[in-house]
């Protein structure tokens, strides 16, 4: 959870070769945006994950497959024809969730070891039906041990256990075990953001079909375009850039609060002057010269992850949590949060920036100790679940609400992490 410096940045923008991540995790609350483009140029170059609920079809293949169970086959059958368009709401609910979702209920997984952190965002992923009809076509391993070490594999495995057994919570032991052996280990501490992007990029990494590697990509993708200007000479350069979450500042740029999810992507786009020690070279003035850096938003995907940066450290290295109370709504329109100035999009693009809120990963503890756990919204239906590893309960609106966060509640529960789904025109 630690952040770490900013490093000095030149504005001469570069490429990054692909398949090397440079991940860091920083806090932007107390420095220069140009730490949280640092961390858009890792995602452009590793990838990175998240987790889905119950539909899709197994892809037919030459290569040797899984053997499908019979609710399985079921949903292949239905979701052959998911691109005819249907009249009704009746017709759409098997063609579009699957035979599993309209008859199982909500299943916990068991705490193997401090993996709160990993059960909460994979029932994030399998609660996601649009990932899982991606998990559901991947191309199986064909041997023992090829199966054992592949993310992806594993998980289509563990939703399968979920869906087939009559069991309130199962274990997730054979997928834990098989993330140990890419560096992700059980009976540690793990933060929330860092192993969305761990997993999400093992999953991609090992996706051995573009077609379902561009698919995931493009359900989880965030495009935004960096802006930066010298005000000497006005020269100007532009670059796209891909990230996986939008990473929100909680203090505005004088360390006050922020009052709500609005005022955060408000301060996240705003422009911001780099003067004094944050000067940058400039090529055409060949000195370090004042500049102005901003972000302008590109494109959204269908599944938007949200990061509050909730965890801030001092100049002592004292890291610290932020725990005051920051609403979110339950529908976001980034139209009418952003201006003209902040965007980079045409219009058909930025009329599909409406959201709901699909489900929110709640941090409760300290730094040095806490727990997760995962509030998740079912798209069959739209009902509330609290998953807390094995426990998995119904709630209300309400009871998200209380995840704002509150100054004098800090073991209390405060939402880390938000995942908006975007809304389809009625």
């Amino acid at each position: 959870m630690c952040a770490v410096p900013a490093p000095r940045v030149r504005p001469r923008l570069r490429g990054v070769a692909e398949g090397r991540p440079r991940l860091q995790t920083r806090e932007i609350n107390l420095l220069s945006k140009f730490d949280v483009i640092q961390c858009i140029w890792s995602f452009c170059h590793s990838t990175v994950l998240l987790m889905g609920q119950r539909s899709g079809r197994q892809e037919r293949s030459k290569k040797p497959e899984m053997s499908l169970s019979e609710n399985m086959k079921a949903e292949e059958e239905d979701d052959r024809e998911e691109n005819k368009e249907l009249k009704t709401k009746d017709q759409r609910l098997p063609l579009v969730f699957g035979v599993a979702d309209l008859k199982n209920g909500a299943v916990g997984l068991y705490n193997v070891g401090q993996t709160c952190c990993l059960n909460s965002l994979l029932q994030v992923f399998l609660m996601n039906i649009h990932f899982t009809r991606i998990l559901r076509r991947i191309t199986v391993p064909p041997y023992a041990s090829l199966k054992r070490n592949n993310v992806p594999y594993q998980m289509l495995l563990l939703l399968e256990k979920m869906q087939s057994g009559k069991q309130k919570a199962v274990s997730p032991i054979d997928l834990a075990m098989c993330l140990s052996k890419h560096r992700v280990n059980m009976f540690i501490q793990h933060d929330a953001a860092q192993l969305f992007l761990t997993l999400w990029n093992l999953v991609k990494r090992q996706m051995k079909d573009q077609d379902l590697v561009t698919k995931l990509s493009d359900l989880y993708t965030i495009c935004v375009q960096e802006h930066l200007a010298c005000q000497i000479c006005s020269s100007e350069m532009k670059r796209n850039s891909n990230m996986l979450t939008l990473p929100l500042p909680v203090l505005d740029s004088n360390s006050h609060m922020l009052k709500t999810l609005e005022d955060c992507l408000q301060c996240f786009f705003h422009p911001e002057e780099l003067t004094g020690h944050n000067m940058c070279f400039c090529e055409y003035c060949d000195k370090k010269t004042p500049f102005l850096q901003s972000m302008k938003l590109v494109h959204l995907p269908q599944t938007l992850t949200i990061h509050l940066k909730r965890f801030c450290f001092e100049r002592s290295t004292n890291v610290y949590k932020l725990s005051h109370c920051l609403p979110f709504p339950q529908e976001l329109d980034f139209n009418a949060v952003l201006t003209e100035q902040q965007s980079q999009a045409h219009g058909s693009e930025k009329a599909a920036w409406r959201y709901e809120i699909f489900a929110v990963v709640a941090h409760s503890g300290s730094t040095n100790s806490g727990h997760y756990c995962a509030y998740i919204r079912s798209l069959t239906e739209c009902k509330w679940y609290c998953f807390n590893d094995s426990t998995v309960c119904q709630v209300s609106w309400d009871d998200v609400k209380c995840t704002y966060g509150h100054s004098d509640l800090n073991w209390g529960q405060t939402a880390y992490l938000l995942i908006y789904m975007k809304k389809h025109p009625q």
